[in-house]
């Protein structure tokens, strides 16, 4: 008889498998526990690159694949990609019956799971609760995700101290650092023969990585924000590099990939890729000399490379920062001006706020030592002590 405990870790998106494969293989590889895996969202679509494939090719077992996207990129696509996922993972957690649903972050398709988990009585491990992101939808469902879930690893102490704001108890929450570092204790990167190989892409003298985001709860288009980036870009010449990775499928997501497919077609500097996967993107970051846009990554993961970032508009707000961070407005001037200073930057001593690579060890080491998961269904809100007036 089997008596593992059963931990269904979920992905919708190439970033986000990318942080979670290191705690995947730790328990796949683990005595006491077991993985099963259900992968969703952009994985499936072959328009943002099938990467269900590369989570194969990583010889991972996915136990359910889930099909929920339209092919809308409208508030009503995503509102109804959530009413399908929510129906179609009842089903699948009926049938996987896991002890545990791990999820990270705050993707729209992770809150259908955890409504569902939620009236289904499966505890939920959430990573990465607790964080700002003023400028997109994304904060609101990950605080909700967090008051849905009974386990929290959060990435830092300030969101430690937010989670505990929102009434979750102080022994349920764990500081572990983000997962995404420990790829960086573990992955040989790429030199840049090798990796130019790959990407079928010369280097130039000066390189700059680009990824850039529907930003969900602006007013003004996605699609002004990208086009003063693209300008911005365009200022700087021919001989700088460019590597773009596409957008993510968010509300006016096909706008910005229908852009950057027309910007990179007339550009001999420049190439754009689907996904690059946790490798070749790790490996690009180490040898560019700036990552531009708005993507979480550049905030968690980069600055432990040495490499600077410009961040641009709101997107990241509140999110903590390393000093290797330049945030800027997003018009084409104050892009180029940001750019241009990042490439004089030294970042040799900047220290990621993030944690250090270690944060598989401490998410299983909590996982193993938990003898009733259902123990931790019912919750307590834990008040803090404050005046109120």
């Amino acid at each position: 008889m089997n008596t593992k405990r059963k931990i269904c870790v979920v992905t919708g998106t190439r970033a986000e498998y990318g942080l979670l494969q290191p705690i995947m293989q730790a328990i796949k590889e683990d005595q006491v526990l077991e993985l099963q895996l259900v992968v969703t969202g952009m994985h499936l679509s072959p328009e943002f690159g099938l990467t269900y494939k590369t989570i194969e090719d990583d010889d991972f077992e996915i136990s359910e694949k889930i099909e929920i996207l339209l092919s809308s990129d409208t508030s009503i696509g995503v509102a109804k990609a959530i009413g399908l996922a929510t129906i179609s993972f009842s089903e699948t957690l009926d049938r996987l019956k896991p002890d545990f649903i791990m999820v990270l972050g705050d993707r729209f398709e992770l809150l259908a799971v955890a409504q569902v988990a939620l009236v289904s009585r499966i505890p939920i491990v959430h990573l990465a609760g607790g964080d700002v992101t003023e400028g997109a939808f994304d904060e609101a469902i990950r605080h909700s995700i967090t008051k849905m879930s009974q386990l929290h690893f959060v990435t830092n102490k300030e969101s430690e101290k937010r989670v505990h704001q929102l009434g979750e108890d102080p022994e349920n929450i764990h500081l572990v650092g983000n997962p995404g570092l420990d790829h960086l204790n573990s992955l040989k990167l790429m030199e840049k023969n090798e990796l130019e190989k790959s990407l079928r892409y010369s280097f130039k003298s000066q390189n700059i990585l680009v990824t850039f985001h529907s930003v969900t709860l602006d007013n003004a288009p996605a699609v002004n924000s990208f086009s003063a980036l693209l300008e911005a870009l365009d200022s700087l010449g021919e001989d700088i590099g460019i590597i773009f990775t596409r957008p993510n499928a968010d509300t006016e997501g096909r706008q910005l990939i229908k852009m950057l497919d027309e910007y990179v077609e007339d550009r001999s500097n420049c190439i754009a890729y689907t996904s690059l996967g946790q490798l070749r993107y790790l490996s690009t970051v180490a040898l560019v000399d700036v990552v531009v846009g708005n993507s979480s990554s550049g905030i968690v993961e980069v600055p432990s490379l040495k490499t600077p970032t410009v961040n641009i508009g709101d997107r990241q707000k509140g999110r903590l920062r390393a000093d290797s961070i330049i945030d800027c407005e997003p018009i084409t001037e104050n892009i180029k001006e940001s750019i241009q200073q990042a490439f004089k930057l030294d970042c040799s001593t900047v220290v990621n706020p993030y944690g250090d690579g270690n944060t598989t060890e401490r998410v299983l080491k909590v996982l193993r030592e938990i003898n009733h998961p259902e123990r931790l269904i019912k919750k307590h809100f834990y008040d803090i002590d404050f005046e109120y007036s």
